[in-house]
């Protein structure tokens, strides 16, 4: 005879289970062969499906399943220096979810991966990131560059990212601000085709 609190993760497997099968046959066959075959946008595409379907669960059980298969995608996706993945991975890792932590450190680590591309929204988040050592030290040298490098791409928020470097530049030496205004110089020269806003 299985005792009643025997039975618990035997049928919390079986839902993980159901529910894993009724996910990938929810995914779509075409989608799921793409994303199997090494499309990143199919990969970015199964972790957002994932990602809503954790979202809309009440079982933090479930849901951190759920939100665990997102990263997956999303990694395998990431790990191809996709922009997408790396932004999605990021943002799961800074807001976390029912059943799955929150990670400060691997979404500063995302978000720098994006921000080397050039993406002006992980610049300025890791601008912000640096400026409250969130996820990385406190560095208000860094936190100056990056936010200097969303300022400078003329988008929607630019203003903010001034506002924001300001801020920011208020803890530094004038020849602070000089070494990081040409390292963001530098960076732009070095990355032209990175000016329009993402």
């Amino acid at each position: 005879m299985i005792l009643h609190w025997q039975r618990i993760p035997l049928l919390s497997i079986l839902a993980l289970a159901l529910l894993a099968l009724a996910q990938t046959a929810a995914v779509g066959p075409a989608l799921l062969a793409k994303a199997n075959a090494g499309d990143a946008a199919a990969q970015v595409a199964v972790g957002e499906y994932y990602a809503a379907a954790a979202y809309d669960l009440h079982s933090a059980e479930l849901a951190g399943e759920e939100y665990k298969m997102a990263a997956e995608w999303y990694l395998k996706a990431a790990g191809k220096g996709d922009l997408a993945g790396e932004l999605h991975l990021a943002a799961l890792y800074r807001d976390g979810g029912k059943g799955f932590p929150r990670d400060m450190a691997q979404a500063a680590g995302w978000y720098r991966r994006a921000a080397e591309q050039g993406d002006v929204s992980a610049q300025a988040t890791l601008g912000l990131l640096y400026s409250i050592g969130q996820g990385v030290g406190q560095d208000f040298v860094e936190a100056f560059y990056w936010a200097s490098l969303a300022a400078a791409v003329e988008s929607p928020k630019q203003q903010q990212y001034a506002a924001n470097r300001q801020l920011i530049g208020t803890h530094l030496s004038m020849d602070q601000v000089q070494d990081v205004q040409d390292r963001v110089t530098a960076w732009l020269a070095a990355h032209p085709h990175t000016g329009a806003a993402k």
